[in-house]
């Protein structure tokens, strides 16, 4: 990818968050400080960094695309009451053997697990 000043700032913003931004949400972030970007600048950008590995999409069944700029390995949890996303970590679940898929002709890389429930504001106000 070639380098851009905008996409630089994108990252560097959305790697400064934990939310796990909408594209139009970091645009809304980032338009004060930033007046002449777009927001087909965001998601354009958001979109190839996803697609060249520097930021995750945490494809939403109900919603837009969330991104997260953290790439250390982790699964996510979404809140089923407010929709806010959470890191969980990897050692949660059992390692995955890849090589018994392998075997059946799939070429796995890796795995990501999306949890449901509540975070933790929304359970301690159930």
């Amino acid at each position: 990818m070639i380098y851009s000043k905008q996409r630089q700032l994108i990252l560097t913003r959305l790697q400064a968050l934990k939310s796990h931004p909408t594209a139009d949400t970091l645009y809304q972030d980032m338009k004060p400080e930033n007046p002449g970007l777009s927001l087909a600048t965001v998601y354009r950008n958001l979109n190839q960094m996803a697609e060249n590995d520097m930021v995750r999409k945490v494809s939403v069944a109900e919603g837009a695309d969330r991104f997260d700029g953290n790439m250390t390995p982790h699964h996510h949890m979404i809140c089923e009451k407010c929709g806010h996303i959470t890191d969980i970590p990897v050692d949660v679940l059992p390692e995955i053997d890849f090589s018994s898929l392998n075997a059946e002709g799939c070429k796995l890389a890796r795995a990501e697990v999306m949890f449901y429930g509540l975070c933790p504001m929304c359970n301690v106000s159930n």
